[in-house]
């Protein structure tokens, strides 16, 4: 299997903190919202002025501290108008275009994390990522998150990395064992050990309504690379897995692609299994 490098197939764009992008944007309505904050402070200082006054009897503190609050009041007004007119930015269309995608890509790049893009899905190792426009979110792993800063989701993707895999090896080899069985029996030419398409195998694992929804063939793809990275090749009765890429694998409706850990794109066409020696399957 021959691993291509992705790394000039995605364009960089300059870093997003200078071409306007969504980072900019978020950065500007914080920025907004902290001086509004900082108006509301100073109001109620301005009020705790006034409580003081009170509660000392001090007449002429009071009213002054109670002026300074109606003036606070109305500079808080406006920077609170100003905070609800910071955001102008047409995040739809932005993730529709792509636009995030390559702001993410980037942001993560100028940050050391690698960001990879494949079939119009994200790969943050061992993270699958969805953009969602209509919904402004993104799904990491069957996971909706509506966090859309990339500095904020490149943070939550390098602690992603940093914890335990939840992937568990045995399982899936278990059910591509399951699955090879019944290609195998299900074509009277096949024999133990034949090459079965990994797509013949997606479709039977995906049979039932709502299924391949539930889980994408670009997550089944990352599987079967995680599985592979793993080296568990042994079935519990003693058949041992191979992965091919050969010739079949140029044919698009069979191959499956992935982006590996070091960002290069991996193709898989089929497996098979080698029964035990001594087993009739």
């Amino acid at each position: 299997m021959t691993d291509n490098d992705l790394g000039h197939d995605t364009p960089q764009p300059d870093h997003p903190a200078s071409n306007g992008g969504i980072e900019a944007a978020f950065a500007a309505a914080e920025a907004e919202a902290d001086a509004a904050l900082k108006a509301a402070t100073t109001v109620v200082k301005s009020l705790k002025k006034a409580q003081t006054a009170a509660r000392q009897g001090q007449v002429r503190d009071w009213h002054a501290a109670v002026d300074a609050a109606k003036l606070g009041l109305d500079a808080l007004e406006n920077q609170v108008a100003a905070a609800g007119d910071a955001w102008h930015f047409d995040e739809e269309t932005y993730l529709q275009s792509g636009g995030f995608s390559q702001e993410l890509i980037a942001q993560a790049g100028a940050d050391g994390l690698r960001i990879s893009e494949l079939d119009n899905r994200l790969y943050c190792y061992p993270a699958l990522i969805r953009v969602l426009p209509n919904d402004r979110a993104i799904l990491i792993d069957r996971k909706r998150d509506r966090r859309l800063r990339p500095s904020v989701l490149v943070r939550h993707l390098r602690n992603l990395q940093k914890r335990p895999p939840r992937f568990r090896p045995a399982d899936v080899l278990a059910s591509l064992y399951a699955t090879y069985r019944v290609a195998v029996e299900r074509k009277p030419e096949r024999t133990p050990g034949a090459i079965v398409p990994l797509t013949e195998h997606y479709d039977l694992l995906t049979l039932l309504p709502g299924q391949a929804r539930e889980y994408a063939k670009q997550e089944f793809a990352r599987d079967i690379y995680l599985l592979d990275q793993s080296g568990e090749t042994a079935t519990r009765d003693g058949a041992r897995l191979e992965f091919h890429a050969g010739a079949g694998a140029r044919t698009a409706r069979n191959a499956l692609s992935v982006v590996t850990q070091q960002g290069a794109e991996k193709t898989y066409n089929g497996i098979s299994f080698t029964p035990a020696r001594g087993s009739g399957t």
